[in-house]
């Protein structure tokens, strides 16, 4: 403390591959909405960041078990009684680093949903010139109803998660006066107590960059097999 001011500690929170992972999904999601809008002559293009999307997704899904500590599932999936202490303001300091108990549910809904639109798309058939890779495997009732959830329940599911992503981000900058997006770009956050940062060196991003092409090779043989 010096001058009555309290000191800080300045943490590496987000590792260089999750933000990687968190951008790349808002410019694929935002490219998705745009080309599934405009329809069949860039559809196309929607299968490729539908695709995108879903190594992204595999990636991240490993990422949180093997990736920078505020990153994984571990630090941020807590029990019901955890989450409703925090919400009774009885969270601990920790709680306040990565994601918070509540926020989390948003987090998993949004990997959860995105996985159900990936999914529903690759048995989804638009009955004029394009059909998802999976759609010759399954009964016709199966492909109506994923290519109506996919075109309907689930495109407006994802916009509304992402809408309430968006208010909570300007909730906290507004109502808390805490900015949660200079973080997610330079991945560091100022502490008011010491806490053990997320690992971002060298071998970590290596790492990340192996899992990333594992999982991207996985779903470009796995489309390739289906066509």
């Amino acid at each position: 403390m010096k001058n009555g001011e309290f000191m800080t500690h300045r943490i590496r929170v987000w590792d260089l591959p999750t933000r990687i992972f968190h951008w790349a999904l808002v410019l694929c999601i935002v490219a998705l909405i745009i080309t599934g809008e405009i329809g069949t002559d860039i559809l196309p293009w929607h299968f490729r960041f539908g695709y995108t999307v879903l190594s992204l997704l595999l990636f991240r899904i490993v990422w949180g078990f093997i990736g920078g500590r505020w990153s994984r599932f571990t630090s941020f999936v807590h029990r019901p009684s955890t989450v409703l202490a925090y919400i009774r303001g009885q969270g601990r300091p920790e709680h306040n680093v990565g994601h918070n108990p509540l926020g989390a549910g948003s987090v998993l809904a949004m990997l959860f949903f995105l996985l159900a639109q990936v999914g529903t798309g690759l048995f989804s058939d638009d009955e004029i010139a394009f059909s998802g890779p999976l759609t010759k495997f399954a009964a016709d009732a199966t492909v109506k109803l994923a290519t109506t959830y996919h075109a309907e329940i689930g495109k407006v599911a994802l916009i509304g998660l992402v809408l309430l992503h968006i208010a909570a981000i300007a909730y906290y900058r507004v109502k808390k006066q805490e900015n949660l997006v200079p973080a997610m770009l330079h991945g560091d956050r100022e502490l008011d107590v010491p806490m053990d940062p997320s690992r971002d060196d060298v071998r970590s991003r290596c790492l990340a960059a192996l899992v990333f092409f594992l999982c991207a090779i996985s779903v470009a043989s796995g489309v390739q097999l289906c066509n």
